[in-house]
């Protein structure tokens, strides 16, 4: 009998985490071994620990899944990734694909769901919510193997880390130390962001980050 696949979850609410591992510590073939509250965290854990399956929310603090299931898929590209989000939007499912992901779960629908998908992309089967089409992330997952080209990011990636983190309210030092670079890059990657995004201020970024889906409201 083979072990069961060692999960790691990552969601910034605890009372979520709770009901998910209940979920998949039920099953003979699941077990989860550690617990993120954000995203740094989920990548710091997933290094640490022998993990085959990361599950991320979305929305998190500090970095967000997205964001961690770039810099898992870089790092640690054997790891299977899956997406648990609130969000039925066709923008995040995209850019889950693109960042790594093999699934994308409701949380509305978890309870339904997310066992058949931990299954599925341990298998190396991609799984979807139910009402998208199979066909087209084959499509879409075809197109980034060939290389070809996709549709382009209002900002990089890096500028979305210090996107986010800005609008968190960390200093440009904080975020310096939080991504391991100087504090004069952070404030030039920022004039950058106000200058390309057509805003003035924090104030202004944070609403951007609001609406990206980078925080919450």
């Amino acid at each position: 009998m083979t072990s069961p696949a060692r999960v790691l979850l990552a969601d910034d609410h605890a009372l979520v985490r709770h009901g998910v591992r209940l979920i998949l510590d039920g099953e003979p073939d699941l077990t989860v071994v550690a617990e993120a509250g954000d995203g740094a965290e989920a990548v710091e854990l997933a290094r640490a620990r022998d993990v085959d399956l990361a599950v991320l929310d979305i929305a998190m603090p500090r970095m967000t899944g997205l964001q961690a299931a770039r810099e898992l898929s870089r790092r640690l590209p054997a790891l299977r990734i899956l997406v648990l989000t609130m969000y039925d939007n066709e923008q995040y499912f995209f850019e889950a694909l693109k960042a790594g992901a093999s699934g994308y779960v409701l949380k509305s629908a978890a309870d339904r769901d997310l066992v058949g998908a931990c299954r599925a992309v341990m298998r190396d089967q991609p799984f979807v919510y139910p009402g998208a089409e199979r066909a087209l992330v084959r499509s879409y997952l075809d197109r980034l193997h060939r290389g070809d080209a996709l549709p382009t990011r209002a900002v990089t990636e890096r500028e979305e880390e210090i996107l986010k983190l800005v609008a968190e309210g960390h200093t440009s030092k904080e975020i310096g130390e939080l991504l391991f670079i100087s504090a004069k890059t952070v404030e030039r990657h920022r004039a950058n962001l106000l200058a390309k995004l057509g805003m003035r201020d924090r104030l202004e970024l944070t609403r951007y980050a609001i609406r990206a889906g980078l925080i919450e409201p």
